[in-house]
């Protein structure tokens, strides 16, 4: 009698758990399927400052990469010299205009040290030169693959990669898929 009791307990645990609604935990995105209508995405493409070559690249990786390059990253503060074009400076109280000619083409000084180049070289087409695991490893760890300056570090000393080491790798992908989307430009005046 008690086995049949403990057999029934246990049948009726069993038929409890079972008629538990199933919760289905939604698919994460991938980078194939990516929502396009993501805000971040929208916002990417809507604040893009200069044409993207799209063809062979995923587009919400694209866009995702332009919002975090031009909304969150700041990279155009370092990387674009000068960063407004004439007439286009906010901090005069002018509405802000991009300098596009030399858009992420590095040549802002800080001391000793010069911002790169991040547009894509030809003939491969990469940022700045490196491929998608070279450019993680500059985001997590600060290597310098050009070594500019041995005497100092073989890591980049004003980049602040310390910060950018933090991102998700979806979002370091997103980031390199932006910058191979955009235009080559060539560095302009080397300056403060």
């Amino acid at each position: 009698m008690r086995f049949n009791r403990s057999i029934i307990l246990v049948a009726a645990c069993a038929a409890a758990v079972l008629a538990l609604p199933v919760r289905s935990q939604a698919p994460l995105a991938d980078d194939t399927h990516e929502n396009e209508g993501d805000g971040r995405v929208v916002k990417g493409f809507a604040i893009a400052p200069v044409p993207l070559n799209l063809q062979g690249r995923n587009r919400p990786l694209v866009g995702l990469g332009s919002y975090l390059v031009n909304a969150v990253g700041g990279c155009n503060d370092c990387h674009t010299h000068p960063n407004f074009a004439a007439g286009g400076d906010p901090y005069q109280g002018q509405p802000t205009q991009i300098n596009t000619a030399n858009y992420l083409a590095g040549g802002r000084q800080f001391g000793p040290f010069v911002s790169r180049n991040l547009t894509p070289e030809a003939p491969s087409g990469r940022p700045a030169g490196l491929t998608l695991a070279q450019f993680t490893d500059v985001l997590r760890n600060g290597t310098d693959y050009d070594n500019l300056h041995p005497q100092i570090s073989p890591l980049l000393q004003v980049m602040p990669w310390p910060v950018y080491h933090n991102l998700t790798d979806h979002d370091i992908r997103a980031i390199y898929e932006f910058l191979s989307a955009i235009p080559h430009a060539e560095t302009g005046p080397v300056g403060p």
